[in-house]
């Protein structure tokens, strides 16, 4: 960030009175730009004995399995934002949703919540930002083609409650260094 929004003057990364971090500031209108976490939120799809996996269409990891998922948008809540996803991603409408799992990753400031849900029917296809949409039971899980170790560790969790008919909400940090 090099601009105010608000002015259009240079800013300068600095830590502003009364805070404990550098933060970008205006040098003009003394505005400041404050960059948080993002969120994303998404659903961990299920039919019977399957889950629902979206072939990614869109960088990053283009031509991998995911979880259709994405970033919450203002103004909704993160179970809507996770409905949302899924019908965009899977054309696919979900009930019952319960928070199932919850990652943050602080090195590139995101945190990940997946929400375990029932298909609520079988017609779902590809969105825009999907080549394939499709179900599968656990042998059948692309694991070596999966988009993000989010997805994996998510998907881990599913099968392994499965077999104990016990879902947990899971919450851990995924940390991995800069290169």
């Amino acid at each position: 960030m090099k601009f105010c929004s608000n002015c259009g003057a240079t800013l300068t990364f600095t830590i502003p009175p009364g805070d404990n971090r550098e933060r970008h500031v205006c040098n003009d209108c003394d505005t400041i730009h404050y960059v948080n976490p993002r969120i994303i939120t998404g659903c961990l799809p299920v039919w019977d004995d399957r889950v629902l996996l979206c072939l990614r269409a869109i960088d990053p990891r283009k031509g991998y399995w995911t979880l259709p998922a994405g970033f919450l948008e203002n103004g909704e809540t993160i179970a809507a934002g996770a409905a949302r996803e899924t019908e965009e991603e899977a054309n696919a409408r979900v009930a019952d949703l319960e928070l199932y799992t919850v990652f943050s990753l602080p090195h590139i400031s995101q945190a990940y919540m997946f929400y375990r849900a029932q298909l609520s029917d079988l017609d779902f296809s590809s969105g825009e930002e999907s080549l394939d949409v499709r179900l599968f039971k656990e042998h059948e899980i692309p694991w070596d083609n999966l988009a993000f170790p989010v997805i994996t560790k998510s998907l881990q969790y599913y099968f392994e409650d499965r077999k104990s008919g016990q879902f947990q909400i899971r919450s851990e940090a995924m940390e991995f260094k800069r290169r």
